[in-house]
């Protein structure tokens, strides 16, 4: 009696597995690492003079976070749930008060002459402030202009600042600027 020969089985286990690898990897988007939006300034002209920029004290509002996250907006010790609407009431002046910022009568372009505060808010922290308070600070900062750029929004288009066109966002972040200025760390637990 004649022996067949055997047939060899395949196992096509690994195939599937292989391709489901392929697959997945193909569809799958990595979550990718975000920072914090911010504009630099244009880099100068070789040939351009400094410019000695004066700020009116009262136009400016320091908000500092020391080494142990505690954080002063002004002169004020605050909790960070707090800042944002020190920095509204502070970007708004509604009273006209003299130790708020000024506004100055602007021409914005599609709308006509508007108030426009000159509010700089200046953050400082120190090198030992945790990374997680000095984005909590940040996005209360944030959130502040946001908040103002959609009441803006809604008073002059009827619509949130996300809703609006580009034009309109442009136009309203003339009328709502966000001037936040960060200085350079410091290590203010260090005697000098």
């Amino acid at each position: 009696m004649a022996r067949r020969p055997r047939l060899q089985t395949y196992d096509s286990s690994a195939d599937i597995a292989f391709l489901l690898l392929c697959y997945f990897l193909m569809t799958t988007t990595m979550g990718s690492q975000t920072g914090l939006s911010r504009r630099l300034p244009p880099i100068p002209d070789e040939n351009q003079k400094a410019q000695d920029q004066k700020v009116n004290r009262r136009n400016i509002i320091v908000v500092r976070i020391n080494a142990q996250d505690r954080l002063l907006a002004g002169n004020e010790p605050m909790d960070v749930s707090q800042l944002k609407d020190k920095i509204k009431i502070f970007l708004t002046n509604p009273t006209n008060d003299p130790n708020l910022p000024e506004k100055t009568a602007t021409e914005i372009e599609g709308l006509g002459t508007r108030m426009v505060s000159k509010g700089v808010i200046s953050l400082q922290n120190d090198r030992g402030t945790s990374y997680q308070a000095y984005i909590a600070v940040q996005n209360e900062l944030v959130k502040a202009v946001n908040e103002l750029r959609d009441e803006a929004a809604m008073a002059e288009f009827g619509k949130s600042f996300m809703a609006l066109s580009e034009d309109q966002q442009r136009i309203i972040k003339d009328v709502v600027p966000q001037q936040i200025s960060e200085a350079e760390p410091k290590d203010t637990g260090k005697k000098r």
